[in-house]
């Protein structure tokens, strides 16, 4: 082939600093996840969808063949943390944890993985985020250190 084509789906989660828990505020939600895709569309990507709630994000994007997982996440996050903080003083001691859990997503199953991110708050009535991810590396077969699971 003489040129490189791919469409890499992305189900990306991660969580506030539970250290320094200054939960997002509802009213501040739409602004920050359209920051977000923003940043997302800088990286050459492409959002899909992006919600979670007051302590944790949900992104689904088709990632650019010229970016990293990680890299494009450590992008997301810097830059919307920066800009949280400009909103007002209450997010100054706000911070994203260290790390993240990045899902591949098969075409097959990208309307379902819509669905799902679109029914965050009513999903997490039920169930907390721990749960939530320990039942994504599981289907994943990730092996994982409990001791470390939403530590940071």
């Amino acid at each position: 082939m003489s040129h490189s084509l791919s469409k890499l789906y992305v189900h990306l989660i991660f969580h506030i600093k539970k250290n320094r828990f200054t939960p997002i505020r509802d009213q501040d939600k739409v602004a920050l996840y359209a920051f977000m895709g923003a940043i997302i569309k800088d990286n050459d990507s492409i959002p899909v969808l992006i919600n979670g709630t007051n302590n944790h994000v949900h992104i689904l994007f088709i990632m650019s063949k010229n970016v990293s997982l990680a890299g494009i996440t450590e992008e997301i996050k810097r830059h919307s943390s920066r800009w949280i903080k400009t909103l007002d003083s209450y997010y100054s001691n706000f911070f994203w944890q260290t790390g993240y859990a990045g899902f591949s997503v098969s075409q097959s199953v990208v309307e379902r993985t819509r669905r799902y991110i679109a029914s965050q708050v009513e999903h997490h009535r039920k169930k907390d985020m721990r749960v939530e991810l320990e039942e994504f590396l599981k289907e994943y077969g990730i092996e994982y250190d409990d001791t470390y699971l939403l530590t940071d």
